[in-house]
């Protein structure tokens, strides 16, 4: 009878288990060849700066794909948020940091309200989350009046503007946020149990698990995220603008794919979703390095990638080792 064949894990291992960074080191070495400012400090930490905003939206939509459902509020959520808090801390009066607060809470409301549709309302989270997505803008549109909202106080750009130890305070945020929301996925009975959702909700159901407090406590995650995304934005930006956001929740879901995530549900892990997330800021700087123009930069991030989850689709399909397969006449022989 035929056995397993035994390999030492090489490269073609490697690559299926690390497929995602793999695809942006090549990226990342193919700017570098092409432009002598891709490697320099300066550039490397704009990188990281620009990544950042679409990493925190990513990181909240990794949570709702893992349990097979989508949020594309992120973006309207986004912008509601930054100027709620904008308006609060200024014309309002409140001050700095109970605006922040309260946008956050705004952003992780909307998120509860989107979990409260989809898990009592039975709404399929595609149409729940575009129906936020449209309200949220809307209601942006009417707070700002469809004018920036300046006039924000060192307190509040410090978010945006700042450094520690020579890294930009936002890159520490989004830090910060990717360990917890690793360590809540890989540490707690929670990330057991929205892994097991988008793995089979029927059957996590029938082991006793709370499907629907599972999918709210998502849906507030994911709304937290894309407001903190949103005033870190506002903060950086020295204003509250209506229009910011628009596209985040397409470059979170992006993101999330192009780090393993399945749409399909029950796979998906916060440092492939970092990862996805710097793969399109990469291509984004590098390109603008490039002086590639703007309408065709849609089109090559586009086709890479297509280009990168399909790679990344055929690599994990490998299996490793491989078991030679037994034919039907060596059945019959071992049988005799």
């Amino acid at each position: 009878m035929s056995q397993p064949l035994n390999h030492a894990p090489g490269l073609g291992e490697f690559l299926r288990r690390n497929s995602t960074y793999a695809i942006l080191v090549a990226i990342g070495v193919g700017f570098a060849i092409l432009s002598p400012d891709f490697l320099t400090l300066n550039n490397l930490l704009t990188v990281a700066l620009q990544s950042t905003l679409v990493a925190l939206a990513a990181m909240g939509m990794t949570l709702t794909i893992i349990t097979g459902g989508i949020d594309l509020s992120v973006g309207s959520v986004a912008a509601l948020s930054g100027a709620l808090a904008a308006g609060l801390a200024t014309r309002g009066g409140l001050g700095t940091y109970p605006g922040l607060l309260i946008g956050l809470l705004a952003g992780a409301g909307i998120g509860l309200l989107n979990g409260a549709m989809i898990v009592w309302g039975r709404i399929p989270p595609f149409v729940a989350t575009l129906a936020t997505m449209a309200i949220a803008r809307g209601l942006t549109l009417v707070y700002t009046q469809g004018r920036p909202i300046a006039g924000l106080d060192r307190a509040f750009t410090f978010w945006g503007s700042e450094s520690l130890l020579g890294v930009p305070l936002p890159v520490w945020v989004l830090l910060v946020v990717a360990v917890l929301i690793h360590l809540l996925l890989s540490q707690t009975a929670l990330g057991l149990h929205i892994y097991a959702v988008g793995g089979g909700e029927e059957t996590t159901r029938l082991a006793g698990v709370s499907v629907g407090m599972v999918k709210l406590c998502v849906y507030i995650i994911s709304g937290a995220t894309a407001a903190l995304s949103g005033l870190i934005l506002t903060a950086r930006l020295w204003s509250a603008q209506p229009n910011i956001g628009v596209g985040l929740e397409l470059d979170a879901i992006a993101a999330a794919v192009l780090g393993g995530s399945s749409l399909a549900g029950g796979v998906g892990s916060i440092p492939g979703t970092l990862a996805g997330a710097f793969i399109i800021g990469v291509l984004s700087n590098g390109l603008n390095l490039l002086e590639v123009p703007s309408y065709n930069q849609q089109v090559i991030k586009g086709l890479v990638f297509i280009l990168a989850v399909t790679l990344d689709y055929f690599i994990k399909q490998r299996r490793s080792p491989k078991l030679r397969r037994v034919t039907p006449q060596e059945k019959t022989s071992e049988g005799a």
